[in-house]
């Protein structure tokens, strides 16, 4: 059985080599939690990985800096992302100061928009709500503006690429009409539940990465009676079956693990046969394993599945 090069990359559309498994920072909600996540970033960065993916909403970029820094990896070889807050849309400067202040680096490799939602900015608050627990937005933002705040971004040298995060083609179309750069990622979440094919020829059709956030699908499709007999058939863990499928479709994928052996797992992953990839896809049932359970009032961030595009 073949297996996938764990340190194969593949090429953005600004010509910067991005690579194909990253290790996700999500390292819960208070700050002890958050503060031990330099520990088992530092192993996945010497188990192999050499993509970090963080966000100012994750409370783990301080921690980012420091694995990459004790590493010893060369800061060229080590690619990082970071994201806008979702209250950032009219403080992008700031933010973006703020988290490269918190990672501590020169430079971050890729700065993304976490949502498309115009989240209103109120001191103190990550995410002000209204009187239902929905997140209380300010109508006043345009897309267009606060992308036009991004690009400027690159300008500092500071960051070498600019995406999104949880767009569709609704909510990338009016992005694009006034764009300058188009963005280089698009980060969803992405799982054989929720294959988001149509998403993904989009952003192909843009030059727009598509990159996989919650890539096996947690335990509810890691369970799925084809998913367990395609991993037998294949001699790996259900999580690596799903792994190498994402990546026999060309897609990037963001995994995350504290535990060292299963850092080093989620690198060894098998070349998936198209036959094998077609049963996977055919699993597509689009559902939202992760953000479904955000939803507060039938609202995610203050919008509707249908104001996403979703």
């Amino acid at each position: 059985m073949s297996f996938v090069d764990p340190t194969a990359t593949v090429k953005l559309n600004t010509g910067a080599e991005i690579p194909l498994v990253a290790m996700g920072s999500g390292g819960g909600n208070d700050a002890a939690s958050q503060f031990a996540a330099r520990e088992w970033l530092l192993t996945a960065l010497k188990a192999g990985y050499r993509h970090i993916d963080t966000a100012a909403a994750y409370g783990t970029e301080e921690s980012v800096g420091e694995a990459v820094r004790k590493s010893g990896i060369p800061r060229h070889e080590i690619f990082v992302t970071t994201k806008l807050p979702v209250n950032g849309f009219t403080r992008v400067k700031q933010s973006f100061e703020h988290s490269l202040k918190q990672l501590g680096l020169e430079y971050i490799d890729l700065y993304l928009l976490h949502s498309p939602t115009p989240v209103a900015y109120e001191e103190g608050k990550d995410t002000p709500t209204y009187l239902d627990g929905t997140a209380r937005l300010d109508d006043n933002i345009k897309i267009g503006d606060v992308w036009a705040d991004m690009e400027a971004l690159l300008e500092t040298g500071k960051v070498k690429a600019i995406g999104v995060s949880n767009f569709s083609p609704k909510t990338l179309d009016p992005l694009l009409e006034t764009a300058k750069v188009v963005p280089a990622v698009n980060q969803v979440e992405l799982h054989p539940y929720l294959v988001q094919e149509d998403l993904r020829q989009y952003c192909k059709d843009k030059g727009i990465m598509i990159t996989a956030y919650t890539p096996s699908g947690r335990e509810t499709v890691r369970s799925d009676p084809k998913i367990v007999g395609l991993a037998a058939k294949y001699n790996v863990t259900p999580t690596q079956l799903i792994l190498g499928w994402h990546l026999a479709r060309g897609v990037p994928i963001i995994t995350k693990s504290s535990n060292v052996e299963r850092q080093k797992e989620n690198l060894r992953l098998p070349v998936i046969a198209p036959e094998d990839v077609e049963q996977i896809n055919a699993l597509d049932r689009k559902e939202r394993v992760l953000t479904k359970q955000f939803f507060v009032n039938g609202k995610l961030m203050g919008w509707t599945l249908e104001q996403y595009g979703w």
